[in-house]
């Protein structure tokens, strides 16, 4: 399959492949949708997610207990009378903790272990469930072993190049910052902010140690970088900068360009997207609906 048509293909999302039935209210079409023994599915040996929480796996368990699992599984057939897993690891593992024998899934045939890989790739970063430094794995895989470039793995994933652009820098901070971004001891803005500082990682410690804010880390960087003399601004200049790194927040939690216009006591926010999917992508997440 080349290149141009995986991307035609992946580019119409998982939807395209779970049918109706990729959202949980949706009709199932009959025979979509069937009960696969846990035992014999196995996971993706490419799943792009490095860890995995286990107390929101705990939690999705409960929920799982108490109300079945909402949304089926996505395989593929794997040697005799067995399946792996290309979306709905979580699901998977959380079912096992809540001593289910059988998932709901929806089984496809004739999907090689590329497009398996590739398919993980995006069904998890279209979910928003890893970790930034797992998302830029993610887009690196799609640009080194597919030979998308950013601007085809954004459409791909429905988020903007910059956003691509801005989480594959990530990968080149020192790995000290790598894996407290990964662990969660600091977040995507911060690591943004001390990839300007001359020494990240110094700043990186500085920050877990005191708890500092973005803007806080933003600040020393710049104290690092320019020295005090430099850092006198006037109000209007610090405002702007405030707004500024609101938008790097706003885009890097949406994967989108925003735009944040203030004025007197109020202001405006303006969310730029290309299509209707990723249109639909910002609803649900504004509504906390699934995806």
């Amino acid at each position: 399959m080349s290149s141009e048509r995986q991307a035609r293909g992946l580019g119409m999302g998982l939807s395209a492949l779970l049918g109706e039935a990729a959202r949980p209210e949706a009709p199932v079409a009959a025979g979509g949708v069937r009960e696969i023994e846990i035992a014999r599915i196995r996971p993706n040996p490419n799943q792009p997610r490095i860890r995995f929480d286990e107390e929101s796996i705990q939690e999705l368990a409960d929920s799982i207990a108490e109300r079945g699992v909402l949304q089926p599984i996505l395989l593929r057939p794997e040697g005799q009378d067995a399946y792996q897993i290309i979306a709905g690891e979580r699901r998977w593992r959380a079912a096992q903790k809540a001593q289910l024998h059988t998932i709901p899934a929806i089984v496809r045939e004739g999907i090689d272990e590329a497009t398996t890989a590739e398919l993980a790739l995006i069904e998890n970063i279209q979910r928003e469930d890893l970790n930034a430094i797992e998302e830029a794995e993610a887009y690196r895989q799609l640009i080194n072993r597919y030979g998308h470039g950013q601007e085809q793995v954004g459409k791909l994933v429905h988020k903007s190049r910059s956003h691509v652009a801005n989480l594959l820098r990530l990968l080149d901070l020192p790995e000290y910052v790598k894996q407290s971004l990964l662990q969660g001891d600091i977040s995507m803005g911060h690591a943004r902010a001390v990839a300007a500082a001359p020494d990240p990682a110094e700043l990186t410690r500085e920050i877990v140690a005191k708890g500092l804010s973005v803007r806080q880390a933003e600040a020393r960087a710049r104290r690092a970088k320019q020295g005090p003399k430099e850092l006198v601004l006037t109000a209007e200049r610090k405002v702007d900068a405030d707004l500024v790194a609101l938008e790097r927040q706003l885009g890097d939690m949406l994967g989108l360009k925003v735009e944040v216009t203030h004025k007197g006591a109020g202001g405006t926010v303006v969310l730029t997207y290309r299509s209707l999917d990723q249109l639909d992508l910002i609803c649900q997440r504004l509504s906390g609906e699934p995806i």
